[in-house]
């Protein structure tokens, strides 16, 4: 039994990996400030005997002594919650992570530092290897994410070369699942509500630009492997599906699995918005023996039943999502 905290673990992926810890029996202290994550995601977690929930902020210090591991994952990740406030996500990302590694330094915790495909910008090497630098416009709409992730490995790196802080680092590409927010404006969760809701489905450009779509349960598996790697072994590694898809073809996908009549109408596309996406994943297999197993249509079908149990409760018979941004992400 470990005991490990999650910061952000009210959130979509937090809220996974939690239960997932308690199944196997640990001790997992939760913390979250719900700017975008949500009780309803953990409410079920209770029922655990070894769950503790804290309501906070990573931008302040906090003192909790005992703590195996450390996943950070305290960071708004949707374009439209991220671009909420440009300056809360990046200080999030910096001073967040700063406070959280000073805590693992405390306790001596293994670190897993939740990066992001995004720190590769708009690529120009494809598929994205874990060697390329990327191509990030660092003072655009999408920087304070983009470069706030990069600047939080940095910090992760210089930890583990003048501490000696056993620290993991993941690059999460495009990641979709049950316990999405409602209204995060990410492109699955989007297409598969309008589709449901028979709106127009908007695609933002002509819809030709990929992303590579990974199932929580995959990611959260990568997640588990890689902090059970050895202290040497930092990354970065790449966590994503490397089958390549266009938003068109997974706005046609998705219509069919809910049987909709939803049209597709077509939007400009937003300043800085990748045109291609797509992980090599050829370290994670050799060095955490992980690939995705879950197809795209598996995961949608899943999603899908998400969904529609979401939009048959009375709280959201109101809400209306006809003007979320869906920007590939």
């Amino acid at each position: 039994m470990k005991d490990i905290l999650v910061a952000g673990g009210a959130g979509f992926v937090g809220s996974h990996l939690c239960e997932i810890l308690l199944r196997q029996g640990h001790r997992v202290t939760c913390i979250d400030n719900f700017y975008t994550g949500r009780y309803e995601n953990i409410s079920h977690l209770y029922a655990f005997p070894y769950f503790k929930f804290i309501r906070h902020d990573v931008l302040q210090p906090l003192s909790i002594v005992g703590i195996d591991e450390i996943y950070n994952l305290a960071c708004p990740a949707s374009p439209l919650h991220y671009q909420k406030d440009s300056i809360y996500t990046l200080k999030t990302s910096v001073i967040g992570t700063l406070n959280l590694l000073e805590l693992a330094r405390k306790n001596h915790s293994r670190f897993l530092q939740a990066s992001t495909s995004e720190v590769y910008g708009d690529p120009q090497v494809h598929p994205q290897t874990e060697t390329y630098w990327g191509n990030v416009n660092p003072n655009g709409v999408r920087s304070c994410y983009d470069e706030g992730k990069r600047c939080a490995e940095s910090l992760c790196m210089d930890y583990y070369r003048q501490h000696g802080l056993p620290v993991k680092i993941i690059r999460i590409f495009n990641t979709y699942g049950p316990n999405m927010s409602f209204d995060d404006g990410r492109v699955v969760s989007n297409f598969i509500i309008q589709a449901l809701r028979r709106q127009d489905i908007t695609l933002y450009g002509d819809g030709s630009q990929t992303r590579s779509f990974q199932y929580i349960d995959d990611l959260i598996d990568g997640m588990l492997r890689m902090m059970c790697t050895v202290d040497s072994f930092t990354g970065p590694v790449n966590l994503g599906n490397p089958e390549e898809c266009t938003i068109k073809d997974l706005a046609v996908q998705v219509i069919k699995l809910t049987q909709s009549d939803a049209r597709i109408v077509c939007r400009p596309l937003p300043m800085d918005d990748p045109c291609r996406r797509k992980p090599d994943i050829g370290l994670a297999c050799r060095m955490l023996e992980w690939k995705p197993m879950v197809s795209l249509n598996e995961g949608l079908l899943n999603t899908i039943h998400y969904f529609k149990n979401i939009l048959n409760t009375k709280e959201h018979e109101e809400v209306d999502i006809k003007g979320f941004a869906v920007i590939g992400s």
